[in-house]
């Protein structure tokens, strides 16, 4: 496939964030975004307004925040992720949540981006079990969705939304909840270059390396052949996110143009070394399935081309789920 596809992504220049573009087919390089400003970030100060007013620390504090990488802040410029139902039974339950700013109000304007105001992901805290699902937002800005979370333990939900205000940027929230009982945790699945998915295999290639971008290409195949007619799901080719295992720090990248397929490939800089657990979504024959994968970054020396662990990866039951709202 020779047509390109470039990826906007949440991305910052420092090593402790992910630097990020997505594309379709071959010789596509990295696209980068300048670091994610705040929402609301003062303005840069003269020398001299900055020298013992007391505003210098609280400005850093503010880069600083705005500099982590997504999902590890509840509240960041302003807004506020509020978990309604923070204690969901195991099985299908219904979660509440809204989107409150700095004087505690729901935020009822949001930004539509790749087709939706918000996107809600829910994953586990062992990243066996990952949801991204479509809450429907009722007038006084209280969100809901039906969720199938599978067994009792810790869980993260993630906000990622554009509030409808000038100037503002995106930003990623993130929120612990917990599914009452018994707590049996499942083990990291090992790396493996290749998932399979409802009968659909996905192979992995390519580098992760902590600080360096790195490119990193998804072929989506079928019976052997490749699948060349990927179908549009919410305006893009495929989408990813990955999140580090530990923190669960977030990352969600979305294609602009190109495609349809087999290639989906990405450029991205992990903010550390460590393992990581990448999930795609992609649509094919009026159904979104998700691919998962684990890959490490850096000690180890391993990349998802040539990690030692088995050639195939069967994509979990939970991860394979993929939830509408």
């Amino acid at each position: 496939m020779n047509t390109g596809v470039k990826i906007t992504a949440f991305a910052a220049a420092l090593a402790a964030t992910f630097g990020t573009a997505y594309g379709v087919g071959k010789g596509v390089g990295p696209v980068e975004e300048p670091r994610k400003a705040g929402h609301g970030e003062h303005a840069a100060q003269e020398p001299q307004e900055k020298a013992g007013d007391g505003h210098a620390g609280h400005e850093e504090g503010a880069t600083a925040a705005a500099d982590l990488p997504g999902g590890l802040q509840v509240s960041q410029d302003g807004y506020t992720l509020a978990l309604e139902t923070p204690t969901p039974a195991a099985g299908g339950s219904t979660l509440r949540f809204s989107i409150k700013d700095a004087a505690g109000r729901k935020v009822t304007a949001f930004t539509t981006e790749h087709g939706k105001e918000l996107h809600f992901i829910v994953a586990s805290r062992d990243l066996n079990t990952f949801r991204h699902l479509h809450p429907v937002k009722a007038a006084d800005g209280t969100w809901s969705v039906d969720a199938d979370l599978p067994a009792a333990g810790g869980y993260k939900a993630f906000a990622d939304f554009k509030p409808a205000v000038k100037g503002a940027k995106g930003i990623t929230l993130g929120v612990d909840l917990s599914v009452p009982g018994a707590y049996a945790p499942k083990p990291l699945p090992a790396v493996a270059p290749t998932a399979t998915v409802d009968g659909y295999q996905v192979r992995l290639g390519g580098v992760l390396d902590p600080g360096r971008p790195g490119e990193l290409r998804l072929t989506v195949t079928k019976a052997g052949k490749p699948v060349t007619d990927l179908e549009p799901y919410l305006g893009a080719y495929g989408h990813l996110v990955a999140l580090r295992d530990g923190d669960l720090a977030y990352l969600h990248v979305h294609p602009n143009e190109g495609g349809p397929g087999p290639d989906v490939s990405f450029t991205a800089t992990a903010p550390s070394a460590g393992t990581y657990r990448l999930f795609l979504d992609f649509q094919h024959g009026g159904k979104v399935r998700t691919a998962s994968f684990t890959v490490t970054a850096g000690a180890t020396g391993k990349t998802p081309a040539k990690a030692s662990a088995p050639a195939t990866a069967e994509a979990t039951h939970d991860a394979g789920e993929h939830a509408h709202g």
